[in-house]
């Protein structure tokens, strides 16, 4: 994906999802999984499991879950499910065309 495909909603949606600190913060800590989310019995190549995150975030599982939404919605990461379990990814394509089109907006 590069900038020129992503459209000014996207972009805005983007915007918006960012401006959250805990959505910040959740993207920030997902840099470093095995660091930020220790104990995990699967897998990081898989994701952070939801409910580490919830643990990481101090919040409950509902609000992390509306803040994950955010970021699936535009686009910032990706989900993967195993059984009952859902994992929590970077979509890093998606983030550097982001900054790519931030940095020739602004």
């Amino acid at each position: 994906m590069t900038m020129n495909d992503v459209d000014a909603e996207t972009f805005d949606e983007t915007l918006k999802a960012l401006a959250n600190p805990v959505r910040r913060k959740i993207l920030a800590q997902m840099k470093e999984p095995e660091k930020n989310f220790p104990g995990q019995e699967h897998s990081y190549e898989l994701g952070v499991c939801a409910g580490k995150i919830d643990d990481a975030c101090g919040l409950s599982q509902s609000t992390v879950s509306a803040h994950l939404a955010v970021l699936l919605q535009a686009g910032l990461v990706t989900t993967h499910r195993v059984g009952q379990w859902i994992f929590y990814r970077r979509n890093e394509p998606a983030i550097t065309a982001f900054l790519a089109r931030l940095s020739q907006t602004i």
